[in-house]
């Protein structure tokens, strides 16, 4: 059986890569000491077990942030913390991101490469790969998975759309992309839904069916619920060693880490600070990655909203404390911070957020009372006990500078996204941008662009715009960072959200659990994992 050069070199996670039970195995409470995660910003953490040659047979069971609701990726199901790593194991990735070399790899294609100004990139597709329906992976499914996601508008549709001027199909193994303007972080759009290429016989009958080219097939899918996948005979790198991956929906962040350390699962996701904190002081072993702008109160800025005026928004900034914050809400384990780029970030520059500056606040809301505002917000919250802490904290911090805060409880997940992201029926709320180091532009552009469908703001500021444009075709780093450096400048002028924290989250795993491969935005990619005998644990 042939397998990928990662499984065939040794596997180079074998000696990084992290351990979960067997179905039969023990449970993995961690090495006894901490793990040491301070310096890493992403990246595999803790000491691994040495896994010895892969073996097969056994199931691992990862408790995602959230339950899917669909295994189409064109239904917003292709983010880290979002269906991303279930759509990787069903339909694969055409390239992945290695946070240790910082590099684009070629996954479900064999090679991407660009011209000299980074305009016309070209896909050559691997001649041995096949959906599970025996059909082939070749230039026309891509070109038809690829408009499928955009008919649906994916959650990347708007910026595929501002960048990508041709597709074209020179033979049934090339894919040529023609851009509006040069790129060089284009192949991070390969790494997320675009790149989850999904068999045109998926809609065969109408109804959407899951069709993929990825190392696993649908066994059982309830929605938001569980998902379990079985191995593929006939995926391109050989069937997984892994028998079955399960995806059991757990709500609870503790009780997913509960769930890791009593061998219930195998794998969590975890994001809120105090749990990660609490995983690494067990010393688990799993994979670190850092978001910007990972915790942002929101400010609504349309017209007929208090934040409509400058003022208010200024005083809303001003009037908040990311260190408060930090300690009640993130129980003290948090990166709180008025920094777009907190140090540590490639994109961290010399101009500084403008910070917590109560008396400011006070000047800036008197000035806008004088002119008839009443001083009222309303924030909009999810009904649980941790965003409650939210929204408390919030409500108190901006009570002190002289606004009046009335909370207003979603009773669900869904809820909360209506009335934020499509009625837009609020005056304040708390949730994260989650920009990547390796590609900031995405969700910038996603959050900032006046025309952009996923602007919660309301945010319309033409030179943001500009910006906006100037970062994505940045030909070098330094380039970048001077845009970057523009656009904290910017925001500081004109507050339209409240940056409270970068997010580092953490996707622990049991000792005996090796070969998992992470790629951008915290997607897992489990088709060289393999279980070791409970006695490794």
């Amino acid at each position: 059986m042939k397998r990928h050069a990662l499984a065939r070199a040794g596997l180079w996670l074998t000696s990084l890569a992290t351990a979960t039970a067997m179905l039969a195995g023990c449970a993995s409470g961690g090495s006894g000491s901490s793990t040491d995660a301070s310096d890493v910003r992403s990246g595999i953490v803790g000491e691994q077990p040495d896994g010895g040659d892969p073996q097969s047979g056994g199931t691992v069971s990862y408790a995602t942030y959230n339950g899917v609701s669909s295994l189409d990726p064109a239904d917003r199901q292709d983010g880290g913390a979002t269906g991303g790593s279930e759509m990787a194991a069903i339909y694969d990735l055409l390239m992945r991101y290695d946070s240790e070399s910082k590099e684009y790899q070629p996954q479900l294609a064999q090679s991407l490469t660009a011209n000299a100004d980074n305009t016309v990139w070209t896909l050559k597709l691997r001649p041995d790969a096949k959906f599970s329906d025996a059909t082939p992976v070749d230039a026309a499914a891509v070109q038809w998975s690829i408009n499928h996601y955009l008919e649906k508008k994916g959650t990347h549709t708007q910026v595929w759309k501002a960048t990508v001027a041709d597709v074209a199909s020179p033979d049934p193994a090339t894919v040529v992309f023609t851009l509006k303007q040069a790129w060089n972080e284009f192949p991070i759009m390969l790494t997320t839904g675009p790149g989850m290429i999904v068999a045109p016989s998926s809609m065969a009958t109408g109804t959407f069916a899951p069709v993929g080219a990825g190392p696993f097939r649908v066994e059982k899918f309830a929605s938001q619920d569980e998902l379990v996948l079985t191995a593929s005979p006939s995926y391109w790198d050989g069937k997984p060693h892994l028998d079955k991956l399960r995806f059991p929906a757990i709500v609870s962040e503790q009780g997913k880490l509960d769930a890791l350390h009593t061998g219930g699962v195998q794998v969590a996701y975890l994001r809120g600070a105090e749990a990660v904190h609490s995983a690494l002081d067990s010393g688990d072993t799993g994979f670190v990655y850092t978001f910007n702008m990972g915790g942002v109160g929101l400010i609504n800025q349309r017209e007929g909203r208090a934040g409509a005026d400058e003022r208010v928004r200024k005083a809303i900034v001003a009037g908040v404390n990311p260190d408060t914050f930090n300690e009640r809400v993130e129980g003290g384990q948090g990166l709180p911070g008025s920094d777009m780029f907190q140090t540590g970030s490639k994109w961290h520059g010399d101009v500084a957020g403008t910070g917590y500056d109560p008396e400011a606040a006070k000047k800036y809301l008197a000035e806008a009372k004088a002119d008839g505002y009443d001083g009222k917000l309303t924030y909009v919250g999810l009904n649980d006990p941790q965003t409650q802490r939210s929204a408390l904290a919030f409500q108190s911090m901006l009570q002190a500078v002289g606004f009046t805060v009335d909370i207003v409880y979603a009773t669900s997940i869904n809820d909360l996204v209506k009335k934020t992201y499509a009625q837009f029926d609020y005056d304040i709320s708390y949730s994260a941008f989650n920009v990547l180091d390796e590609s900031p532009f995405v969700r910038l552009y996603g959050n900032f662009f006046s025309g952009s469908a996923s602007n919660v703001l309301g945010y319309k500021n033409p030179e943001m715009d500009a910006l906006l444009g100037n970062l994505q075709t940045a030909p070098t780093d330094e380039a970048r960072l001077g845009v970057v450096e523009e656009m904290q400048t910017l925001v500081n002028e004109t507050s339209p959200m409240v940056t409270v924290s970068t997010g580092k989250f953490f996707i622990p795993w049991s000792k005996n659990v090796h070969g998992i491969t992470p790629s951008a935005d915290g997607i897992m990619l489990f088709g060289n994992a393999w279980l070791t005998a409970d006695s490794a644990s």
